[in-house]
Parts: structure tokens; C-alpha cells; sequence
């Protein structure tokens, strides 16, 4: 998958997952604008990919305004002459059980999973209007969004919100051939390490340098997040697209295609329902949440 010529804009990519799709583009040829609140890490994968021969230059800010993603976008414009990829990856968790979630809890996650989605998406789609020549939006979303998770109301809001705009946005930007997809990843990243299922298999390969056994890479499709990174890659690409308003599994071994919702089960009553007419209809229940090992 080669990105030479191609730029591209990862927001949330100081660590983990973010990191390792700046570097990923990076190394396929893509210039990368590294966006992190981390000054440190923003700086160190910028000198990552700059020692491997790359192109990056960091920006500095939080995302979920507009002045921030217009500041991404003109970074890009202005160090690297164009763009051609957004991928909203930048996150903050703030887990607490719906009786206990304050207002700032689910303010802040939605501004920054949501918000920082939309405001970064539409500045980019702006500037790939302009450009004529198509683009890719790469929307970071979350299986709590596709499932829910215990103690998450405000992240699988903000993540199913995301696949629902990747969907919406296919149908805007089709005619501008811009691509629109959401990723649905899963890896060992410091969140995933405090799953109780998970940490300790994830600490102990970590200590000892080993794989991760096959349990945790195929059968729940975890695993690092260089993993997830390729997927990205590809989506970058020329190769992609004709693929747009899907939601796009990835973790250890296991690629998957998340199905969009549709009726499961439908029946009908002449003249419409009463409560006791519903009341007798059987029908197999959807199951919730994400099933644990």
C-alpha cells in the first residue's frame, strides 16, 4: 500500500493505537500531522518518523472544537500542501455507572469522542472539496458502541454516534469521492489491561515477550495494536476505494465486517396494536454488552 504524495492527520496519536496508525502511515509513505494534548509523546512519534526517513510535524491541542480542527487541517495544508486523510482516533474515558455519571462525565467524553469527530471530519471534507481529488475520513469507533459496555453510557453513546455520521457522511460525500469508514478496533492498550478477562494474559506476554495465545488473538480477536494498524493503512489507500459507510472490525488475527442495523423480526396486526396484543408476541430477544471470555 504505497501513500507516497499522500497526507494525512491522526488526532489522539501521542500512544497507543493512535501512535501506531502515525507510524504505520508514516512508513506506507504518507506526511503525517501527529495531534496529541501530550507534548512529549506528539513530539516523540514525530522524531519516530522522522529518524525512519518519514515526514510528521505535531500540533498540540485537545480536539472537539472547531479551532482545533481547523488548526489540523491547516497544519497539513501548510507543511505538506494538501490533504488526503483524517483519521479521528483521539479518546478519554470517564467510567461510571449511569446513578453516579455527572454531567462533566458525559460533557467531556462526548466532546472529545463526538464532537472532535465531527469538527475534524467536516474541516477535512472541506479541504478535500476544495482539493477535487477525493479523500479519506477514517472515524475511530469502539465495540461499546456496537454492543455497549457495563459502566459506559457516555463512550458507547459517543462510539455508536460515530458509526451512525460514517454512514450518514458515505451518502454526503459520495459524489466528492470521499470515502467514509468507521474502524471498530481491539488491542492491548492501558484501558484494555484493566479488563480483568484480559490484563493478566496481557501482562504476563508483555513480561515474558511471548505471543499472545490464541484465545486472546482469534477467538476474542485481540492483540497489539501494530495489529490494527494495517487496516488504517488501507483505508488510506487507492485500494479502498470502493469501500465506504461500513463499520470494519480488526484485532489480533480476526478481521470483521460489523452488519449494519436492520429488523430482525417483523409481524403485523390489522388496524395496529394494543399493549395486550404486544404483550403476547414471542420473538428472540437481542442479546447486550460485550461477551467476556
Amino acid at each position: 500500500m504505497d501513500l507516497t504524495g499522500k497526507v494525512a492527520v491522526v488526532t489522539g496519536a501521542g500512544r497507543g493505537l493512535g501512535r501506531a496508525y502515525a507510524v504505520a502511515l508514516a512508513a506506507a509513505g504518507a506526511a503525517v500531522v501527529v495531534n496529541d494534548v501530550d507534548a512529549e509523546s506528539a513530539v516523540d512519534v514525530v522524531r519516530t518518523i522522522t529518524e525512519s526517513g518519514g515526514r510528521a510535524v505535531e500540533v498540540v491541542a485537545p480536539v472537539g472544537g472547531t479551532e482545533v480542527a481547523d488548526q489540523l487541517v491547516g497544519a497539513a495544508v501548510t507543511e505538506f500542501g494538501r490533504l488526503d486523510t483524517m483519521v479521528t482516533n483521539a479518546g478519554i474515558l470517564r467510567d461510571r455507572v449511569l446513578w453516579k455519571m455527572t454531567d462533566e462525565d458525559f460533557d467531556a467524553v462526548v466532546n472529545v469522542h463526538l464532537r472532535g469527530t465531527f469538527t475534524c471530519a467536516r474541516a477535512a471534507a472541506v479541504r478535500m472539496r476544495e482539493q477535487g481529488t477525493g479523500g479519506r475520513l477514517i472515524l475511530v469507533s469502539s465495540p461499546a458502541g456496537q454492543r455497549g459496555n457495563f459502566g459506559q453510557g457516555n463512550y458507547a453513546a459517543a462510539k455508536a454516534g460515530i458509526v451512525a455520521m460514517a454512514r450518514t457522511w458515505a451518502l454526503e460525500l459520495a459524489k466528492a469521492r470521499i470515502t467514509v469508514n468507521a474502524v471498530v478496533p481491539v488491542a492491548a492498550t492501558e484501558m484494555t489491561k484493566t479488563i480483568p478477562a484480559f490484563g493478566p494474559a496481557i501482562e504476563d506476554a508483555e513480561r515474558t515477550g511471548t505471543p499472545f495465545p490464541d484465545w486472546l488473538r482469534k477467538d476474542e480477536g485481540l492483540g497489539t495494536v501494530e495489529d490494527v494498524a494495517p487496516l488504517i493503512v488501507y483505508l488510506a489507500s487507492d485500494a479502498s476505494a470502493g469501500v465506504t459507510g461500513q463499520a470494519i472490525g480488526i484485532g489480533g488475527d480476526k478481521l470483521a465486517l460489523w452488519s449494519h442495523p436492520a429488523e430482525k423480526v417483523r409481524t403485523y396486526s390489522d388496524g395496529g396494536w394494543t399493549a395486550a396484543q404486544i404483550a403476547e408476541v414471542s420473538w428472540p430477544l437481542e442479546s447486550y454488552g460485550i461477551p467476556m471470555p
